[in-house]
């Protein structure tokens, strides 16, 4: 396994010439773990030629004069690392191994699994840096300005531009102040759904909607309570374990069901399962314990010493949610797989109440009716002979082929392969028609196709016999199959809503994916509808009532009472009102959570991690390597989250505040935040790190105190300005040389734009809304057919202007503004983001709308708040997006850019009108537009500097 190598590494990993004492942890371990333990580290059974180097006493063993003959030889074949490997040591790291062999080959167990403690060489972040910087040669850089630092503040604390620049705000005060801001815990928030991978789809190919906002809506809350960080992690592991867990500690729980869920049919849900229950355990030892514990699921680990065993044992405390391992498709979209929880939502739980209050007397009123004497009619019903007088055809059309008249038969055939509408028009004898039968034969030997409708005029039609019923519900996909012989025809029989009266009636019958032909007769009658009936109930009702079985008894009520005009209404005003107290619960919010269920799920190592190869049973259980569960934990989620925040556990701490630094730094003390193992990088301040580690812990992981600590250092308020020699020495100021300097996060530069345009809508929480978004980019990947509103619906007014955590996320299309600068996916768990600099980053911002129309706002508050020159309005601008005034130079150039852009859109008015027609919010149409179309090219460049983009 390869990493990447920078020159700050080198430094932590080889010694300088001359270095009196070697470090196993910062000087051997790299090497080692880089080149040699792939083969020769923990995991035993890739282990080649027994030789083990992670490990003191295997080293003995084998002989530490051996290594270097080993590493310095040049028979190919006893070369260590051999050359297949295409690893190859330097002479500077043989030379270092051959120190560290002379001075004993001294072992130190891995630094991050040593609890931390208290360093007495600093009472401060300050101390240690200095220490530092002191060791390399090197004086902290001069303080910066007081505008660079409170636009530094304001964007690492709340993600947006500075909204008060007064000198006489005092600079601690300025800081309580924005970490009192709501806005804090929405940018607090946005690395932490990173690391829980949240989204609002599913993910895999089907990747429909899901509910979990109010998950991310509750961390938004946590982070602005200061809600103290082991609360923060037990109640998102095991908030439905605490004893009297509320509805918020339960959508807390929604950190783990954050993972992908699959809904495609054929899916083998035990090996889904598998994949979420092992998402869990590869999240919770990312985000918590830095480790990479997905290289253990199918092996021991290569480099650390972290087993198969370990990985499944973690599993066990995540294998026992009640859930499927496949999602349901065949739910409506929107329709989250349990484990979920419903919220409160007053007005809809009103809106339901009021329609169970309507439903219960019409229950009541049925019960009634059921409770009839129903044996009368059943009587008459034995003994009635109903008239059915055939009707005549006159015409009829339609089909692949026209249908033949003949014997008052149609026939119809013999392939109606597409959807037909037959057309028959036949005169109707004397009197008011009740009820028609249709029956249906064949010529041939037999013949089969599928009825989908029947209509008879614009006369309401009810099915006598339920086994038609489909063929009236205006809806050609649900069918009725007929199978019929000669000897063999099959009958249907309706009811008019209506008596009908007159000479003609016109019948249309859809047919289609005929096998055979068929021909059809009609008949009609005037008898009373209540006494037809087919001929199975019939039968039933000429049993005596003593000699019928509970089952005829029930399904001769069950005709009758269909049948019966009182019962019919009643039945179809409690079916509406069914169906809109089911409409009402779909729109309640549910959000995913975690349970236990009843019986425990037997978790088992997975060979290879192969779903369906169980190997030995494991319960649940911390690794082996690390502090073992207190003995009073219980062993379930709420054991595990007590004991990663317990003070035992050397990692949490060391973690959390390494990935905080890392939001305040850019990057962590630990470069690779998400991999404190030996293929990790090493601390550059060990100390410091151990520092901030145990005072987080002692202050009761009091996470705004942390923040506080961090930005009120000496090191954090540094120019970031960088000098020829911090340049040259300090490259990626790994020895923190001078101030943070980084690009900003997607969701920082686009929420920058929008606050400084004064569009930005501070509405804290809720769905995820859908703002400005490139056309056709769902429809390559959704599937439309069924659901034609899968591609994207842009929101529109307050929608598009909501800070972008709350920006719809679709794993299989993430908004293609964030992607550009460098969000991840949000498949997995992602600890750090890349900063990539690209030309597709500067054409996003000069013609994605929404910064075509955050320049065009930010142009009109530089007209109208900035003053009546040229020279304030962009002295404003700046301000406002910059936190700065410009210099006379800028001044200078941009001044002259927009006289000439004035002069440009005045002779071309239609240029200006379509740059201010961008964009659906409206500017005043009270300013000239060859003045606002200027001001807005202007505004769009000062979106575009490097300096708006990035954090001085």
């Amino acid at each position: 396994m390869f990493r990447p190598c920078f020159l700050p590494m080198l430094m932590l990993a080889v010694p300088l010439a001359g270095a009196a004492d070697l470090s196993f942890n910062r000087d051997i371990r790299p090497i080692l773990s880089d080149n040699c333990f792939y083969c020769h580290g923990p995991d035993k059974n890739n282990r080649k030629g027994d030789i083990r180097l992670d490990v003191r006493e295997e080293l003995i063993k084998l002989g530490p004069q051996t290594l270097i003959e080993r590493i310095n030889t040049t028979d190919a074949d006893d070369l260590m690392p051999p050359a297949e490997s295409h690893k190859k040591l330097s002479a500077r790291q043989k030379d270092t191994l051959k120190q560290w062999i002379a001075e004993g080959a001294k072992y130190e167990a891995h630094w991050a699994f040593v609890p931390p403690v208290k360093p007495k060489s600093g009472n401060s972040i300050d101390d240690f840096v200095r220490a530092e910087l002191k060791k390399h040669g090197f004086q902290p850089a001069p303080k910066a300005s007081r505008e660079t630092l409170m636009r530094r503040l304001a964007l690492d604390l709340t993600g947006l531009p500075p909204d008060d620049l007064s000198d006489r705000i005092d600079l601690n005060d300025y800081i309580e102040r924005l970490l009192r801001s709501p806005h804090y815990g929405e940018h607090m928030a946005v690395g932490w759904l990173d690391a829980a991978r949240f989204a609002d789809t599913n993910g895999y190919q089907v990747d429909r909607d899901r509910e979990l906002w109010p998950w991310r809506d509750w961390v938004i809350k946590a982070f602005n309570a200061n809600m103290p960080f082991d609360q923060f992690t037990i109640e998102q592991l095991a908030g439905d374990l605490l004893p009297g867990a509320t509805l918020e500690q339960k959508i807390a729980t929604g950190f783990h069901r954050n993972h992908m869920l699959n809904e495609e049919g054929g899916i083998i849900a035990e090996e889904f399962l598998a994949e979420y229950t092992a998402d869990r355990v590869e999240t919770t030892a990312a985000v918590w314990m830095g480790q990479t514990f997905n290289c253990c699921r199918c092996h021991d680990h290569k480099f650390d010493p972290f087993t198969a065993k370990d990985f499944y044992a973690m599993k066990a405390f995540f294998h026992n949610v009640p859930e499927r391992g496949v999602g349901l498709y065949s739910n409506p979209v929107r329709t989250n797989a349990p484990p979920f929880v419903k919220l409160p939502a007053p007005e809809l739980e009103a809106q339901i109440a009021a329609l169970n209050a309507k439903l219960k007397p019409v229950e009541e009123q049925l019960k009634g009716l059921a409770a009839g004497d129903l044996e009368p009619w059943a009587k008459k019903l034995a003994t009635v002979k109903i008239d059915w007088l055939p009707l005549e055809p006159q015409k009829a059309t339609g089909g692949d082929n026209p249908p033949q008249i003949e014997d008052k038969a149609v026939l119809v055939g013999p392939q109606e392969t597409r959807a037909n509408n037959i057309v028959i028009q036949a005169q109707l004898p004397a009197g008011k028609i009740t009820a028609l039968r249709l029956e249906c034969s064949t010529t041939a030997p037999s013949a089969s196709f599928q009825w989908s409708e029947l209509k008879v005029g614009k006369t309401k039609l009810h099915a006598i016999d339920a086994t038609h019923v489909n063929v009236l519900d205006n809806d050609r996909k649900t069918k009725s199959v007929l199978s019929v012989a000669p000897n063999k025809p099959v009958q249907a029989l309706f009811e008019l809503e209506k008596p009908l009266a007159g000479s003609e009636l016109e019948i249309t019958i859809s047919v289609e994916n005929a096998g055979g032909p068929s021909q059809w007769r009609l008949f009609a009658t005037t008898n009373a509808s209540e006494l037809i009936a087919p001929a199975s109930i019939v039968t039933l009702a000429q049993k005596e009532f003593a000699k019928r079985t509970a089952a005829e008894r029930n399904e001769l009520a069950s005709f009758r009472l269909a049948q019966m005009p009182e019962h019919r209404r009643l039945s179809e005003e409690e079916a509406a009102l069914k169906k809109q107290i089911v409409a009402a619960e779909a729109e309640i919010p549910t959000t995913l959570v975690m349970e236990e269920q009843k019986e425990m799920r037997p978790t088992f190592i997975l060979m290879r991690g192969a779903y369906d190869k169980p190997g030995e049973k494991v319960a649940a259980a911390t690794p082996a390597v690390l502090p073992a569960l207190a003995a009073d934990l219980p062993r379930d989620r709420l054991g595990l989250a007590k004991w990663l925040v317990s003070r035992e556990n050397p990692l949490t701490s060391r973690v959390v505040v390494n990935r905080f630094w890392q939001h305040f730094f850019g990057t962590g003390l630990v470069r690779t935040s998400e991999d404190f193992g030996s293929q990790g990088e090493p601390p550059s301040h060990p100390e410091l790190l151990d520092w901030l580690a145990v005072t987080f812990q002692e202050s009761g992981w009091d996470v705004k105190k942390l923040v506080k600590l961090i930005v009120t250092s000496e090191a954090y308020q540094q120019s970031s300005q960088f000098s020829v020699r911090s340049a040259q020495l300090d490259p990626m100021n790994t020895w923190l040389s001078r101030g943070p300097r980084h690009r900003l996060s997607a969701e920082v530069i686009r929420d920058q734009a929008l606050a400084a345009s004064g569009l930005l809508v501070e509405k804290i929480g809720g769905p995820s809304v859908k703002p400005y978004h490139p056309p056709g980019l769902y429809e390559q990947v959704v599937a439309q057919r069924d659901n034609p509103k899968a591609t994207y619906q842009q929101g529109s007014s307050d929608d598009l202007h909501r800070r972008s955590l709350y920006t719809y996320w679709k794993r299989s299309v993430p908004h293609p503004g964030m992607l550009l600068f460098d969000a991840p996916f949000r498949e997995t768990c992602a600890l750090r983001r890349s900063r990539s600099n690209t030309p597709l980053q500067a054409l996003n911002l000069l013609n994605d709308p929404t910064y075509v129309e955050a320049a065009r706002f930010l142009a009109q508050r530089m007209i109208k708040e900035g003053g009546t020159t040229i020279e304030k309005r962009l002295t404003h601008g700046f301000r406002l997006l910059l936190g700065r005034n410009p210099s006379p130079q800028e001044l200078r150039v941009l001044a002259a850019a927009i006289e000439r852009s004035i002069k440009d859109f005045t002779k071309d008015p239609e240029a200006a009108k379509q740059l201010l027609t961008l964009g659906e919010a409206k500017t005043d149409p009270k300013l000239s537009p060859a003045e606002l179309a200027a001001y807005t090219t202007v505004a769009s460049t000062l979106i575009n500097l490097d300096e708006t983009i990035t954090k001085e």
